[in-house]
């Protein structure tokens, strides 16, 4: 591969390849990068859920056992 980008110019190796592959395989990544947000999205949404049940279900356990030892 060293080969092959020996002779071209800096200006090739940095900037042109990223270029094509980015418009060759543009779909691609973002079809890769928009699932991959799509899924923390989903992860973050589910944690900050059954945090919530958890504190609810605890906040009312601890007032009902509190009314219970009166």
């Amino acid at each position: 591969m060293r080969e092959i980008f020996a002779g071209l110019p800096w200006w090739v190796k940095w900037i042109a390849v990223p270029v094509i592959a980015l418009v060759v395989f543009g779909g691609l990544i973002a079809s890769v990068v928009g699932f991959v947000i799509g899924l923390l999205f989903k992860l973050l949404v589910f944690v900050a859920l059954v945090g919530g049940l958890i504190y609810v279900v605890r906040k009312f356990t601890s007032s009902s056992s509190s009314r219970s030892d009166w």
